[in-house]
Formats: structure tokens, sequence, C-alpha cells
């Protein structure tokens, strides 16, 4: 497959829109990692503010390794902050921090996307490592049998679908919680209206990179249904 001038095709786009949003991420973080907030907050005591602004006081707050290794579990009801936010006073790092306690909100919220995501979590994990498996040796044995059946090949896609499903999920997921950001950051008092636009800034680049992600699992999917006549008729 990875021969496979189509799939190469396929792929292409994908990785260059993720290469985009990589750069284009790591810039605007960094150069807003640079800006201080009038706060004087930092991204765990912002994240925090945002929490009790919206009447939650059962999240947890905790320092993480990793670069933009920030993220929220809902099963542990716990945020999770990387060293470049957690205690950091940029507009960079509040803008990550209230993002993350977005999906916090969202959970206390009960946003039905998120569940929805949450729920898919297991079916996308074994759809994008046992997939791979199914359809290439799907694909083989159909070859190396006379009028062999593609149904293996054909339980692979059905299976990366889910893995699909999952990464386009996550797009209003992270709209959302990117957008509650914007709006509480400034009705809790953690920055300014300008300062809001800046951190903002940050969160549509960040934004992308979801984007990027569910174009190239999207592509993959299409390459996988071509090769396997789910699509257009067998390849």
């Amino acid at each position: 497959m990875f021969l496979d001038p189509l799939y190469l095709a396929f792929l292409i786009p994908g990785m260059i829109l993720a290469g985009i949003a990589a750069m284009l991420t790591k810039a605007t973080f960094s150069k807003y990692s640079k800006v201080g907030v009038s706060s004087r907050l930092t991204g765990a005591e912002a994240a925090q503010r945002l929490l009790h602004h919206e009447g939650i006081r059962d999240v947890s707050i905790e320092a993480v390794r990793g670069f933009l290794s920030d993220h929220y579990d809902p099963s542990s009801k716990t945020l999770r902050l990387s060293p470049e936010v957690y205690g950091a006073r940029s507009l960079s790092a509040i803008g990550v921090a209230c993002h993350e306690a977005g999906h916090a909100i969202q959970h206390a919220r009960s946003y039905a996307p998120l569940a929805l995501r949450s729920a898919l979590v297991p079916i996308a994990s074994i759809g994008s490592s046992l997939a791979w498996i199914l359809i290439m040796g799907g694909i083989f044995l159909s070859y190396m049998t006379e009028g062999g059946s593609m149904f293996i090949a054909h339980l692979g896609v059905i299976l990366f679908m889910g893995a699909v499903a999952f990464t386009l999920i996550t797009l209003p997921v992270e709209w959302d919680a990117s957008a509650r950001a914007k709006r509480l950051m400034v009705m809790a008092g953690v920055v300014s209206p300008q300062e809001a636009s800046h951190s903002g800034k940050v969160l549509n680049a960040a934004f992308l990179t979801y984007v990027a992600a569910a174009v190239t699992a999207v592509l993959q999917l299409l390459y996988f249904m071509l090769r396997t006549g789910m699509l257009g008729g067998r390849r």
C-alpha cells in the first residue's frame, strides 16, 4: 500500500495540511508565550477560575510532562496541563488551559458530542490498529486465492470507519471547547477582550491540527474503500 501511487495521492494532501497545521500551532504558541497576561494568572489558576465561575469544583488540576500534552480526563475528572501551560503566565498558556477547562465544562453540562466521542474511544483504538492488519491481510488473501472473498478486508474497512467517526466527532467537540474558553475567560476576568482575541489565535491554530487529522482519516478511508471494491467496484 505504501508503494501504491494512488495511496500516496490520497495521503499527501492530508500530510501537507498536517505539516502546515503543526508549524502554525507551534509558531503561534511560541509567539504568544512571550506575551504576559494582565491578570498575572498562571495557566492552572486561569483554568481553576473558569471552572469555579461555572460552579464546577470537583475537577482537579495537575501538571503532566510533554510539550502541549494538555488534556482533560473525564474518567477521573482531572485536567492535566503541560509545563509550558501549568505554571506559565502567558496568553498562550491561558488560552490552552481555558480550552481544556472548556472540556471539563462540557463534561459537567453533559455535552452530547463529548459523550459520543468518549463512547467511540475503544472502537477508534481497535479500528486504528487492527483495521490495517485486516485490510492488508484480506487484500493479500483475496489475490492469492482465485475468486477469493474480500470479506476480511471489508471487515477491516468497517473497523476503520470507527476511527474516522472519532476524528470527525472530535471537530465539534474541540471547536465548542474553544468557543466556551474564548467567551468565559473574559466573563471570569481571566483576560481582557483584546487579550482573549490573541489567546484565541492559539486555539484557532490548534484546531487546524484536528481538521488535518480528520481530512487524512477520510482520505485514507476512501482509498481503502476503493481498493477493496466497496467504492467504485473492485480495483
